[in-house]
Formats: C-alpha cells, structure tokens, sequence
C-alpha cells in the first residue's frame, strides 16, 4: 500500500470523506529539506470541501534542517488518484523518504 503525506487539509476529517469516503490511518512524520508557505485556492470545489481559501504547499529548500511535521496515511492506489482530483494544479505528487525511513508521496508546488 502507497503511503501519502499530509501537511495540511487532508488531515481534515470532512476533507477525507469527501475525497476517500472513509477516514484514513496514519502516523506522525517529519519531512526534511522542505518549508511551507501558502498558496490561495481558486477551485471552488476544492474551498467547499476544505473551508480554506489558504492551503499550504512546500517549497524545497535544500536545507535538512528544515522541516515539516505531518501525518504520512497508507492510501490505495485507487486513493493516489482521487488526492490527484482534490489538488489543485499549482501541486505535484513526488515520491521522497521521510524521517523514519518510510517511503511516500508528497505533493509539492509545480
């Protein structure tokens, strides 16, 4: 099963039902060598289902004293493709390794 790492509204229980229809599984995580900044959503889909208009989207920084906490979720593949649809296309999914060693996707800004 594909792990997935969250930093932001998919951490949010309205946000996984209405993208997954059902509550994920996960673990705290940290991820290294990234900041956060924001980012102002547009899609009105995405808005209604997290109630922000300010999503936060990393930004690498090459630093690894950087870093970002989150929740790293196991997902199918099926639900990869379904986080895909909610993330608006200022987003990229990459593959990275996470400080427990756990391999998962993040998404980052294009």
């Amino acid at each position: 099963m594909p792990n997935l790492f969250s930093y932001g509204t998919l951490q949010k229980e309205q946000v996984q039902m209405e993208t997954f229809g059902r509550l994920l599984k996960g673990s705290k995580d940290v991820l290294t060598g990234f900041k956060l900044k924001m980012l102002e959503i547009t899609d009105p889909e995405v808005l209604r289902k997290s109630s922000q208009k300010y999503h936060p989207i990393l930004e690498s920084s090459g630093n690894n004293q950087d870093e970002v906490e989150g929740v790293l979720f196991e997902v199918t593949e099926e639900e990869i493709l379904q986080a895909d649809e909610y993330e608006v296309d200022d987003y990229k999914r990459i593959e990275t390794v996470f400080k427990s060693g756990k391999k998962g996707f993040i998404y980052v800004g294009k």
